[in-house]
Formats: C-alpha cells, sequence, structure tokens
C-alpha cells in the first residue's frame, strides 16, 4: 500500500489571544495523494489558510500529527523543515511576497540561495523560467514597477525555482483582475498536468473549479470532500470565463538543481503518480549544507544589498560608530603625537645621561655648603668604561653688557662636549673646545635670545665682545632657537663659557654645581647610576650628592602618556559602547520592519542560521563602514589640528587602526547578535502575517 504524499491525523491548531484560547483548527484527518489537484474551499476565518500553512510547514499543529511521505514533520527540527520547504514546498501567495529591494530575477532566486546553486547556475534557471511564464522582458524591474499578475507570475516562478514536488496556491487569483486571474489558473493547471501536486486555497467555487478534489472547511473543520466528478473540466472553465486546462505538460523548465543528500537513517519515501521520489531527512543535521564560505558569502551580499535598499537607515545606523572610531583614533593620535614630542625634547637634552648634583636632594638647603663636588670627580668619572663623556657644569645669574644694553642672563660654565651632550645645533659660529677649557679662555657662546637682545637683527655678533659680568668674552657661537626646552622657557636668556672660565675669573667656585655623565651606548641606566655613586663616595668618603637620572624622565613621559591615552581611550570608548547601543537599537527595529522580509526568506527555505548571520553580517558591515569613515574623518581631523597646533601633530600607528577596526566589528557582532537572534527565532506563519 502506497504511503499518501501529505496526511494530517486528528490535527487541531490554536492560539491563545489574551488569556483565551482561539481554535482555529479542529481534529482535521486529511489525506493528498501525489499528483493531486485539491481545492480547499471556505469562507474567511473557515481556517483554510491555517491548513494550507500546516501543509507546508510554516506553523505546527497544536495537536494530532502530520505526516510528509510518511515522516511525522512533528519531530523535525527548525532547520530540517527549512529544508523541507526549500525542496519540496513551492508558495504561491496571495499577496504575492516579493521582496520590495530585488528584481524580479532576484526574487525568483532566493529559494537557489539557500539550496547552496552556484550564482550563474540559478541566475540562468530564473531566467528561463521567467521567459516560460512571459516575464523574461521584465526580469530587471523590481516588484512596485510590475502589475499585479506579474507580480504573481513572478512569484509562481519563485515557487518552481527548486523544482517544487508540492506548490501550495494561497487565494492565487484574490488581489488580481479578471484576466491576470485567468493566466494564473491556467498556469497551476499546466502545473499539474505536468505532474505537479497543487493544493489550491480559495474561496471562490469558480477558483475551486478547476481542481480534480474540493475540499470544504467551515469553522475549523472539513464539512466535505468531494471529487469533481459532477462537471466537466470544459464546463467548469467556461463557467469561469477561462480556458480548460491543458491536457499536455508545460514546456519542461530548465533544470533544477539535485537536493541536498540525505543521510539519516530514518528516511521515508513516497512514489508519486509521476513516478519521482520525494526524501525527507528526520534530522537537521542529515543533510549535507553548503560550503560555510559560500554562506557567508551569500550573506555578505545579501545584507549588502538590502544596506543600500535603506541608505538613510544605514548611515544613521553607522553615526555612532562614526563618532566612536573617530573619537578613539583622534584621542590616541593627539595623545602619541604629545610623547613623541616631549621624549624628542628629551632626547635633543641627551637621554642617555646621568645628572649628578651636591646635596641629598632637590632643595636641600645645605647644598651650597658642599664643596666635595670638584672638576676632579669629573675627571675620574671619564675614566670609568661605560663613560662615553663627561661635562662639568657650574651656573649663576648674572648681568651681560654690550654697549649701552644690559640684561640678566644665565651664565653657565660647561665642557667642550656639553652641546654634544645636550643636543646644542648652532646657527652660526663654533664653541669652544678642550683647549679653551684648558687656558681659561675668555668666549662665550650665546643662545638665540640672549643675541636678540644685545644686538640688533642686522648686527654679527661673531667676534664682538661682550661683559660677562665684569669679564670681557668674545662671542664665537650662536646657537639654534628651540621652540621649547626641557626645563626651561622659551624666553631665557643663556650664555655658555667654559667651566674654567666661569670658576676661577667669573664666580671664583672652587665647586662645580653639577657633572653630566653620558653613557656609552647600550650601558643599563640603573647599573651606571650605581656605579657612578660607588665612585663618588669612595671619592667623597660619604654619599653628599645625589644622581638624576634622565632615562627615569623618559620612562615617567611614556607611562604618563600611556596613562592619559587610556583614560582618553576610555572617555572616548563610551561613545562607542552609545553608538553601539544605537546599531542594536536601530537593527532591533529593522528587524520589526522586516518582519515580512524574514518571513518570506523562512517560507522558501531559510534556515535560522542563514537569517541570524544575515542580521549579524548587516550589523558588522555597519559598523565596519562607520570605522572607516570615523578613521577618514580622524585623518581630516589631523588637518586641522596641524593648522591650529604647531608644536606637534597627531601621530596615527597601525596598531590604533587596527585596534579601530577590531572594536567596530567586536561592536558589531555583540551589539548585532541579540536583533540576528530575534530575527531568526520569528515563526515564520507569523513574521509572513505581519505588515
Amino acid at each position: 500500500m502506497s504511503v499518501p504524499l501529505l496526511a494530517l491525523a486528528g490535527v487541531s491548531r490554536r492560539y491563545r489571544a489574551g488569556d483565551k484560547e482561539i481554535a482555529v483548527l479542529r481534529d482535521i484527518d486529511l489525506t493528498i495523494e501525489a499528483g493531486e489537484f485539491v481545492a480547499i474551499m471556505g469562507a474567511s476565518g473557515s481556517g483554510k489558510s491555517t491548513l494550507m500553512n500546516v501543509l507546508g510547514c510554516l506553523d505546527r499543529p497544536s495537536e494530532g500529527r502530520y505526516r510528509v511521505a510518511g515522516v511525522d514533520v512533528g519531530a523535525l527540527p527548525p532547520d530540517a523543515l527549512a529544508r523541507l520547504r526549500r525542496e519540496h514546498f513551492g508558495f504561491i501567495f496571495q499577496r504575492y511576497h516579493l521582496l520590495p529591494h530585488l528584481s524580479a530575477a532576484g526574487n525568483v532566486q532566493v529559494p537557489a540561495v539557500y539550496a547552496g546553486v552556484a550564482k550563474q547556475a540559478r541566475s540562468s534557471r530564473s531566467h528561463a523560467l521567467l521567459e516560460q511564464l512571459g516575464l523574461d522582458e521584465r526580469a530587471g524591474h523590481r516588484p512596485n514597477q510590475l502589475s499585479g499578475g506579474q507580480q504573481q507570475r513572478v512569484s509562481i516562478a519563485r515557487a518552481l525555482m527548486n523544482d517544487a514536488d508540492v506548490i501550495l496556491a494561497d487565494e492565487p487569483t484574490g488581489a488580481l483582475d479578471s484576466a491576470s486571474g485567468r493566466e494564473v489558473m491556467r498556469i497551476l493547471g499546466e502545473l499539474h498536468a505536468a505532474g505537479r501536486t497543487v493544493v489550491l486555497v480559495t474561496h471562490d467555487e469558480q477558483v475551486a473549479a478547476h481542481a480534480n478534489r474540493i475540499v470544504e472547511m467551515r469553522d475549523g473543520v472539513i464539512v466535505s470532500d468531494r471529487l469533481r466528478c459532477e462537471r466537466s473540466d470544459s464546463r467548469a472553465a467556461a463557467e469561469h470565463n477561462a480556458p480548460a486546462p491543458a491536457p499536455a505538460p508545460a514546456p519542461a523548465p530548465a533544470p533544477a538543481p539535485a537536493p541536498a543528500t540525505a543521510t539519516a537513517t530514518a528516511t521515508a519515501t513516497a512514489t508519486t503518480a509521476t513516478g519521482a521520489c520525494m526524501s525527507i531527512s528526520a534530522s537537521a543535521g542529515s543533510y549535507r549544507l553548503p560550503r560555510s564560505w559560500a554562506r557567508v558569502g551569500q550573506a555578505f551580499a545579501t545584507a549588502w544589498a538590502a544596506l543600500l535598499a535603506h541608505r538613510l537607515r544605514t548611515l544613521l545606523t553607522m553615526l555612532g560608530i562614526v563618532i566612536g572610531i573617530m573619537a578613539v583614533v583622534s584621542i590616541v593620535a593627539v595623545g602619541e603625537g604629545a610623547k613623541r614630542y616631549m621624549l624628542d625634547e628629551i632626547s635633543a637634552m641627551g637621554t642617555n645621561t646621568i645628572d649628578v648634583y651636591p646635596g641629598r636632594d632637590w632643595g636641600d638647603s645645605d647644598a651650597d655648603k658642599i664643596m666635595t663636588l670638584v672638576a676632579g670627580d669629573a675627571q675620574a668619572l671619564g675614566n670609568e668604561p661605560y663613560v662615553d663623556s663627561v661635562t662639568p657644569a657650574i651656573y649663576r645669574t648674572a648681568t651681560i653688557r654690550h654697549g649701552n644694553i644690559d640684561v640678566r642672563a644665565m651664565v653657565s660654565g660647561v665642557g667642550e662636549r656639553f652641546f654634544q651632550v645636550r643636543g646644542y645645533a648652532l646657527a652660526t659660529g663654533m664653541v669652544f673646545d678642550a683647549q679653551a677649557v684648558r687656558r681659561y679662555a675668555q668666549v662665550a657662546v650665546l643662545d638665540e635670545n640672549a643675541r636678540r637682545k644685545l644686538f640688533d637683527a642686522k648686527t654679527d655678533p661673531i667676534g664682538k665682545t661682550i661683559l660677562v659680568g665684569n669679564v670681557p668674552c668674545t662671542v664665537i657661537g650662536v646657537t639654534a632657537e628651540k621652540q621649547a626646552r626641557w626645563g626651561g622657557g622659551m624666553s631665557d636668556l643663556t650664555v655658555w663659557v667654559p667651566y674654567t672660565t666661569a670658576g676661577a675669573r667669573l664666580f671664583g667656585a672652587r665647586r662645580l654645581d653639577g657633572i653630566t655623565v653620558r653613557l656609552k651606548a647600550g650601558t643599563p641606566g640603573e647599573a651606571a647610576e650605581r656605579g657612578i655613586a660607588e665612585l663618588l663616595t669612595r671619592r667623597h668618603g660619604r654619599k653628599d650628592f645625589f644622581t638624576y637620572n634622565m632615562d627615569s624622565i623618559v620612562k615617567t613621559v611614556r607611562s604618563t602618556g600611556r596613562t592619559l591615552t587610556l583614560l582618553l581611550s576610555l572617555i572616548a570608548v563610551v561613545s562607542l559602547v552609545v553608538g553601539g547601543i544605537g546599531v542594536m537599537n536601530i537593527m532591533l527595529v529593522s528587524v520589526t520592519e522586516r518582519t515580512r522580509e524574514i518571513g518570506i526568506r523562512m517560507a522558501v527555505g531559510a534556515r535560522r542560521g542563514d537569517v541570524l548571520l544575515q542580521f549579524l553580517v548587516e550589523a558588522v558591515l555597519v559598523c565596519l563602514m562607520g570605522g572607516a569613515i570615523g578613521i577618514a574623518l580622524s585623518f581630516g581631523a589631523s588637518f586641522l589640528f596641524s593648522v591650529f597646533v604647531k608644536q606637534w601633530s597627531m601621530v596615527f600607528s597601525m596598531n590604533s587602526l587596527v585596534m579601530a577596526v577590531a572594536c567596530s566589528t567586536v561592536i558589531g557582532v555583540l551589539f548585532g547578535f541579540l536583533p540576528a537572534r530575534n530575527a531568526a527565532r520569528l515563526d515564520p506563519v507569523e513574521a509572513l502575517a505581519r505588515d
């Protein structure tokens, strides 16, 4: 005995309405054999559309059992039901249910997309189907550019895309004029004649007369089930002013892609009237899925089309991400620029240096009484293997004069290596050498500020004599101007003379105010600092000095820069989070607005994972595009920054740009998951019912 193609036994369907349950189907028993043309008739509210939804696996019975080719579909998980709808059922809806942002050909191809058919194959098949239905010239038109009859023929082509065995038509002529209705019924007749099983839902007796079998429903129950034998096909067609169903098969459609291979042990097979076999797997994981990357690629294509179809909404969705990424990248770039500027300034002073000063620490009131820091200490330190060079220092404030101009300036007695150690460049002239130091030469090097104070712009100071205190000194060089200096402002006036001249001839100082030690490259600063302390302690008999390592300043600046950048970045991240919440909210609204689209995709075979992936990809694409725009705007902001801030510029690092892109992706995934999950969990029949 053959197994019925579709069999319902004791099926009821109830819906909750507040505190009450409404029974739409009541204890339905119905079998449909392969190759039948069945019309389900009834007035509005009789339950005929709900019955069709159950037959098409868009809805599940509240009670009873529904078998397709002998397999109880109630035991199938959602993805197996999706496969069943995709491979064996074709839906023709009264309201067409076409996706508005896709062309006619694009709508026809949707079932094949979820079947994993290659783009070229599904394109050629969709155009072949549209050509057979007389729509080859309208393949590139969107639904709003087609008439009602044309839209219905597009939905018929979509139903045939995967070579469905069963065609389910819900009021296919209800929204059409008489001529279009006749055309649709002619096509359904041809499909039946070609061997397909057709189930037609209608309230119109003249439409039902095209079927071989009429099932009449009232108040959720079947009141009659009869074969249409009391009148001929010709008479029925004449009453509806339509030609009789063509006895000859319709032109053979282009070959359909082979369905995925079922491998489950629980497989039931029903032989159709035409000899074809219909196989349904009882397990969601028992069929071969299309390749994962192909699904991801298709999800990207589908998501991109959806985003382009709603450009304004997409732009508003990404606005928060644009602002957040721009803020994060710009703040990090500003912080990095400021940090590099400070490090460059410190480097100009000589970063690999250690300064030695008398006293216990800065501000020691007894420092002036300590007389043990002398030139011999500098010479002893210069002999250490880890020392590159040593510069003694004596500095006092004194009056300098030229002509009738006198100003107060910092007079520094230094060694011949001082300018190299501290990174001073000469604008003109030269610096004094070791011989000048040994012979207590009365020579001086001015900074640019001192030169401007003592000489006018047209006067060359080189070779001119100035009074430093009461000692005449010949100007031999002028240092290049610096925008700023660590430890001094731009308005400071400085004169450098040999430390021997400063100690013996200017200030009568027998001790040094400090020693600067430049370390050899690669020498650990902390180890050198310990070595210097041990040497001077032995020479002085006690530790009456302290050291100041410039590397510690560099570490402090770097640490402070990282801390400030992190703090500012965390503040900017708040805007990213706000942007992410905005993405989630708009995506949730998008899911609500596009509920019918989701229902259409599920009706033609989209898995829950396909819907989840599509909406998740949409969120990620929005965030990535927002991130790219934010990065671009950050570079624009850097140009404006350079116009108003001259001391340093914004510095963009590859790490910050990569992190920005990563943040965009993570936000898209995190805040897009909830809307995507909500979309994937929608019930197909409920989604299709919403506007």
